[in-house]
């Protein structure tokens, strides 16, 4: 089937940028803001993507849909897909792109064809696209090679073969080391901190451990803004662990780490709202001072 038009479900940060991408190079991109966020909506429309009214609309008009979102949606999301599918008649190519387990990408794989969607295990790794970059977007499955076809349309998809789960998997095991890295970063310089020891332990990291430092650098500060979507994705990984016969409890603490972040004040903030002029330093310092006993 060649593809024409494109649904984008959610147009959040990622979502609305690839979004974006596609239609700037000339694919048709729907989406359906209903019940959405009013930032989502901005995004949305920012993008110039197209809004329909309601679900059964936008699975009509679309060829491919991609789901992307929280992680602790997707099971809702693919049974109100599954559903629209099933009354339309439609022929969709539905494509899982949340960062899920892959025990739970397979069940969902039974419920969209249960409704008539044929479905694509996907995953993304990197940025929202900017200035026509694309990040990773994994597909296995026995339908990934039809979604390949989005290469066409500017959207670096890599195709891991027809074993599905092969997608979710490798964006678990990335998102293990990134997200898992910097919440371990994070505790660490918190307990620094309440300690009275940061100026002492980042004079030790910077004799010996630079790399180290650079990232902390570099990720801590937009953290917040993103710790409490994060929450569900590390709860995924320690499911994807457990169901591997590995330990899941580190994933179950960097979860916990992101739900406490998540309820300070920085948890309120998002990727546009965020404080761009604060430093790591001041980040862990609200922090610490928002967890004090």
């Amino acid at each position: 089937m060649a593809i024409e038009s494109v649904a984008i479900l959610s147009p959040g940060d990622m979502g609305h940028a690839i979004g974006q991408l596609l239609k700037e190079n000339e694919l048709r991109v729907l989406t359906c803001l209903m019940g959405r966020s009013n930032r989502t909506k901005q995004l949305s429309e920012q993008a110039g993507i197209t809004d329909v009214p309601n679900m059964n609309d936008l699975v009509e008009q679309s060829d491919v849909l991609m789901s992307v979102t929280v992680s602790e949606a997707v099971p809702g999301l693919c049974r109100e897909i599954a559903d629209a599918v099933k009354a339309t008649g439609t022929d969709l190519l539905f494509a899982e792109c949340n960062a899920i387990a892959p025990e739970l990408s397979k069940d969902m794989e039974g419920v969209l064809k249960a409704g008539g969607a044929r479905y694509v295990d996907a995953s993304i790794i990197g940025g929202p696209p900017r200035n026509g970059s694309s990040p990773r977007v994994y597909a296995s499955g026995d339908n990934a090679s039809e979604f390949e076809q989005l290469r066409d349309f500017g959207l670096d998809v890599r195709n891991l073969g027809t074993l599905l789960g092969r997608a979710s998997g490798i964006k678990m095991c990335y998102a293990a080391m990134t997200k898992g890295t910097t919440a371990l970063h994070t505790e660490l310089l918190i307990a620094a901190e309440k300690m009275g020891l940061t100026k002492e332990l980042m004079a030790e990291f910077s004799g010996g451990q630079q790399a180290a430092v650079t990232r902390m650098e570099g990720w801590i500060p937009s953290m917040p803004a993103k710790s409490r979507r994060w929450v569900s994705e590390m709860e995924e990984v320690e499911k994807t662990f457990h169901d591997l016969g590995l330990t899941p409890d580190i994933f179950k603490g960097v979860a916990d780490m992101y739900r406490m972040i998540g309820a300070t004040p920085l948890g309120d903030e998002n990727p546009e709202s965020r404080d761009r002029d604060r430093d790591m330093a001041e980040t862990i310092r609200i922090i610490a001072e928002s967890t004090s006993d």
